[in-house]
């Protein structure tokens, strides 16, 4: 029988109930470095391999070569999300194998392998086609892979450590690109293959020790909500009437979303054809280790200070503003200087917002029975824009330079930092 706790009115299994236990240290350890290499294996290739083979494929369709490859990418994560929440939200004990006997595991690392395998099979490509459609089955797979772990944080970690743990284990998705940046750029240098084996590789090792080693509760059968292809396409979709909450944090998370990929998708080409930086990639590394210094220190502080507050559309809003004036320096200053400024203005309001609206976020989802399901259709706010981004992206380079391009990256984060005060249950 299925560990349980009690609330008011019913007696609810653990994999239902909210959870009211601290997680250790080494809970949020061992989902850290998972998170790590996930993000590490999911943001790389996008920033340095991708466009570097898109290059050595059709140079002078580059451009647009990227923006459909993200697109479509993006398309395949936001379509993969949610079904894989709502079918790891249905997952029995009774399914189980080993000792994986709850919910979540035994698809965090089904997933994590079958992305490993798509990522190592890119590296081989010679088309823009081949690329792009192993892009798209890596996309899917490892968006599956972060339904189950987005839904671990709801699942065990009380409200009141909830920003915290989001600091910990969102900073890695900054970490992860400068990590992954660092060891294909200075070990794998024109080295393609040995590029993408180094992200494939830890992807599926360094998952274990969350997956072995942290408990997962199971779901007895009878807890079980019904599984058919109407829940699945049901799966997409969450009444804002209903949950009004839900739905502007939806939107919120949406317009962040959309203007961080408006403004660092062309970064490399950016310093190479504006800045005239005599190494991009070298460049777009040291971009990146400047604003992931910065990331770490808000994400953990602005995490702890806003459990402590109980505040989190304040630092949500001064994050989102932060991230706007990082574009807004960049539309009318393309320097090395100012480069490197919008990397520090960038961190520091990104490292915020990782941990302090994830944690918003998990306040705001509607039943503890559909979290993975619910997460995921937050996850489309965050992998959506991509798809859009890559497209407007394009179009306003094409039109009006890399200026139109910064200009309204810094538009859509003004927006979204005022909207968030629409949330009402949440302070």
């Amino acid at each position: 029988m299925a560990e349980q706790a009690t609330d008011s009115l019913h007696i609810l299994p653990l994999a239902l109930a909210e959870p009211t236990e601290p997680v250790t240290k080494g809970w949020i350890g061992s989902l850290g470095i998972a998170s790590l290499v996930m993000w590490m294996a999911s943001l790389t290739p996008l920033q340095i391999l991708i466009p570097e083979q898109l290059q050595h494929i059709d140079n002078k369709g580059k451009i647009l070569a990227l923006g459909l490859v993200s697109a479509f990418g993006a398309v395949a994560s936001l379509l993969a999300t949610p079904i894989a929440g709502a079918i790891s939200d249905r997952t029995t004990h009774a399914y189980s194998f080993g000792r994986m006997r709850g919910r979540r595991h035994r698809w965090t690392l089904v997933m994590a392998i079958l992305s490993a395998v798509s990522l190592a099979l890119i590296a081989g490509q010679k088309s823009v086609l081949g690329v792009g459609i192993l892009w798209v089955l890596f996309s899917a797979f490892q968006n599956g892979e972060y339904a189950s772990l987005s839904a671990a944080v709801p699942d065990h970690v009380p409200v009141n450590q909830r920003a915290t743990v989001a600091g910990w284990v969102g900073m890695p998705q900054a970490l992860g690109l400068v990590l992954g940046t660092a060891v294909v750029v200075y070990l794998f240098d024109k080295n393609l293959i040995g590029g993408y084996l180094a992200l494939a590789i830890p992807l599926v090792l360094l998952t274990l020790p969350f997956v072995l080693l942290t408990p997962d509760h199971p779901l007895d059968p009878e807890h079980r909500a019904p599984l058919s292809l109407r829940t699945l396409l049901g799966a997409y979709w969450i009444d804002p009437r209903r949950y009004p909450d839900f739905a502007w944090a939806w939107l919120t998370r949406f317009l962040a979303s959309l203007a961080i990929g408006m403004g660092t998708l062309y970064l490399l080409y950016f310093l190479r054809d504006q800045v005239h930086y005599r190494h991009p990639a070298q460049g777009l590394f040291v971009l990146i280790a400047i604003y992931t210094g910065f990331v770490v220190v808000t994400a953990i502080v602005g995490g702890v200070i806003s459990d402590r507050i109980g505040k989190r559309k304040m630092i949500v809003t001064v994050s989102g503003c932060l991230m706007g004036a990082a574009a807004l320096l960049l539309t009318f200053v393309e320097t090395w200087t100012a480069a490197m400024g919008a990397a520090v203005l960038f961190g520091a309001g990104f490292g915020a917002y990782l941990a302090v609206d994830q944690a918003l976020i998990t306040q705001v989802l509607p039943a503890a029975r559909d979290r993975a399901k619910d997460l995921g259709i937050i996850n489309i706010a965050i992998v959506g824009p991509a798809a859009l981004a890559g497209a407007i992206a394009a179009l306003l380079v094409s039109l009006g330079g890399y200026p139109a391009l910064f200009a309204a990256t810094a538009v859509v984060a003004a927006i979204g930092s005022v909207l968030v005060w629409k949330i009402k249950s949440v302070p």
